[in-house]
């Protein structure tokens, strides 16, 4: 299996950061991102990848203030730490979130074409269309963007960046110092796109990594980004919360892929997963319960209203959760199921935000480390997906745990590679 883990130094579960496990790390710190991204280099995953978002989550209540006083917030900015980490890691795969609605193709295709020399073809791009009212307001617009319009933007983007990185053939440059040419003249071409939200002329002003461009991620589930992700993307990071789902979604978009007229056998799909790992199963129970039993309701109530666009603070905490089908205007292909499922179960607002906020709806795998790597392997097996993006509950005792426990037994079971064969992060995932 392929293997990516999510780099952060609070963890996903949004209690984690009040347990005593937990680092006390500034989140800033480059030396602690590069400790995790080192021994995850020792382990031989394929990535680390780096999510983000363009602002603190405002739209419980209108403000910032439950937010920041629930859960932990701040995190450095995607392409400075990996260009960073470019320099700090030699083998493992780069990968960094950048959205499609708040920048610009070319300076995206440039910075992203300059991170992948530094690090020698290690580079990937999570192209996200991002969430939220609060994103937009921190670009100059009172909203965000409705589903459909950001992902026709989204596509028209991915491909102008990767326009732009075939606008130079790998030997455009010859330097020639005896004859005076620096590069061939019918080697670097403008791509003149005339489109529906970009008119670009180009040529990018970065030459290409000759030995391998960047790979082009995507992160969703819905239907719109199912028809995006077909065309475009070589890895997805997908939220699937059971082995049933996953096996439907994975059958479902690899044959969108073969209409897309692509080979649905090279896009790796690494949904997310949370492995909670102890020396024992009963152990590992009392380490989840542990994390669970620090939620705070507010934490899940402003992380759910600022992914799905949507001022949950007009709801009874203590009633059953409303359909809220047609009020979600964020990440809809995460929510809608998640609601459904809480509102068959009879869950308040209140209860399905601290179920929310154990896991953001991804599958826990909970045990000793030969029990997750059993689950892990079992998922792989009974779904038709390609690995996992590793998802610590809390960091950097989870990490360690995952890598010095399970990798091994992964390993020991011929499930993963015990070494790096190649250079490239194309190489790492067979593509």
């Amino acid at each position: 299996m392929h293997l990516a883990l999510f780099l952060t130094l609070s963890g996903l579960h949004l209690g984690a950061w009040r347990h005593t496990s937990s680092s006390h790390a500034d989140p800033m710190d480059i030396r602690a991102y590069a400790s995790l991204a080192r021994k995850a280099e020792q382990a031989a995953l394929d990535m680390i990848f780096v999510a983000d978002k363009l602002a603190i989550d405002s739209t419980y209540g209108g403000s910032i203030e439950a937010t920041v006083s629930s859960r932990a917030v701040g995190s450095p900015e995607p392409l400075t730490l990996l260009s960073a980490l470019s320099i700090l890691t030699d083998r493992i795969g780069l990968a960094a979130t950048i959205s499609t609605t708040y920048t610009e193709p070319y300076h995206v295709a440039r910075m992203l074409g300059s991170i992948n020399h530094y690090s020698r073809g290690r580079l990937g791009w999570n192209a996200v269309t991002s969430v939220s009212d609060g994103e937009a307001r921190n670009f100059g617009r009172k909203s965000h963007l409705e589903h459909a319009e950001r992902y026709d933007r989204a596509a028209e983007f991915i491909n102008v960046v990767q326009s732009l990185w075939r606008s130079w053939k790998p030997d455009a440059a010859v330097r020639d110092r005896e004859l005076g040419v620096y590069a061939l003249t019918d080697h670097i071409n403008p791509i003149h796109h005339e489109g529906q939200h970009f008119q670009i002329e180009g040529p990018l002003n970065v030459p290409p990594y000759p030995e391998a461009a960047p790979i082009l991620i995507q992160a969703g589930v819905s239907e719109r980004f199912s028809d995006v992700a077909s065309r475009y993307a070589e890895v997805i990071f997908p939220v699937l919360t059971t082995s049933a789902r996953a096996h439907n979604f994975v059958a479902n978009f690899r044959e969108k892929v073969a209409l897309a007229g692509r080979d649905p056998n090279k896009v790796r799909i690494l949904p997310g997963c949370i492995p909670i790992v102890a020396e024992t199963d009963s152990r590992a129970k009392k380490f989840q319960a542990e994390l669970d039993a620090l939620i705070q309701p507010l934490a899940g109530l402003t992380f759910m209203s600022g992914s799905m666009n949507h001022d949950l603070s007009q709801y009874p905490q203590d009633e059953l959760i409303p359909d809220l089908n047609s009020e979600i205007r964020g990440s809809r292909g995460r929510f809608l199921p998640f609601i459904a499922d809480a509102r068959a179960k009879g869950l308040t607002l209140e209860q399905t935000a601290l179920s929310y906020a154990r896991d953001l709806s991804f599958p826990s795998f909970v045990g000793s480390p030969a029990t997750v790597a059993d689950q892990m392997i079992s998922w792989v097996n009974e779904t038709g997906i390609d690995g996992f993006t590793i998802i610590p509950p809390n960091c950097p005792a989870s990490d360690n745990l995952f890598l010095e426990s399970v990798v091994p037994e992964l390993q020991r079971k011929g499930a993963f590679r015990r070494n790096y064969d190649g250079k490239t992060l194309r190489h790492h995932l067979g593509l």
